[in-house]
């Protein structure tokens, strides 16, 4: 056998868990697990990787929904082969919302860290009138896990 040059599948668990700190500015008050959201974005706005942290720009808004967006639990990372991976415990509910206006965006969001972004994720154009919208959940494995580090 080979050596082989990798990052190390044990360190991509440990990076989802905000186990190591490269930088100097990263302050960690406990060691439970930080708080997320999900918020909705207008089909007109301009949310991608360049986002940095959670704000109102292009957000939707209508009757029953709060800006900011909804809180949802992470399962716990974990990997398979070399990929590991996560993604939201269960699917993410907006209850008894009406949005008129054209979205089809959700930025996955840090709100115990100053809001900063994980993830945008875009699906075909909705609009909700007086019922739910259900972001439903892929499979938490090293294939549609929401977020994977291969």
């Amino acid at each position: 056998m080979a050596n082989t040059q990798a990052i190390t599948t044990s360190f991509k668990v440990q990076i989802l868990n905000g186990i190591h700190a490269f930088g100097t500015t990263v302050v960690r008050g406990g060691t439970g697990a930080d708080a997320f959201k999900a918020a909705l974005f207008l089909a007109s706005a301009s949310r991608g990787a360049g986002d940095t942290v959670y704000n109102t720009t292009g957000e939707v808004s209508g009757s029953g929904y709060s800006a900011g967006g909804v809180a949802f639990t992470w399962i716990a990372p974990t990997s398979s082969g070399t990929t590991a991976f996560s993604s939201p415990s269960a699917s993410i509910v907006y209850t008894a919302v009406t949005l008129a206006t054209a979205f089809d965006a959700v930025l996955l969001y840090n709100s115990s860290q100053g809001d900063k972004a994980v993830a945008v994720y875009t699906f075909g154009s909705q609009t909700v009138t007086g019922g739910n919208f259900t972001l439903t959940i892929p499979t938490n494995d090293a294939v549609t896990g929401l977020l994977r580090l291969a």
